[in-house]
């Protein structure tokens, strides 16, 4: 019975923890652009990359 009463302290502890890490997050701007990154994947990358950058083989 008494593991109870610690796991159940525990899970208080952690539940607190996060709830506190989410309120710092909220406080340091985390979340405040919520439109760009969704516009983010409808731009085009302008540049295209190359597949292969080694020179061909010479026969």
């Amino acid at each position: 019975m008494n593991i109870l009463y610690f796991l159940i302290g525990c899970s208080v502890v952690l539940a607190l923890g996060f709830l506190g890490a989410f309120f710092w997050a909220q406080g340091n701007g985390q979340n405040d652009d919520l439109f760009t990154p969704s516009m983010r994947v409808l731009i085009e990358d302008d540049e295209e990359k190359p597949e292969n950058t080694e020179p061909p083989i010479q026969k």
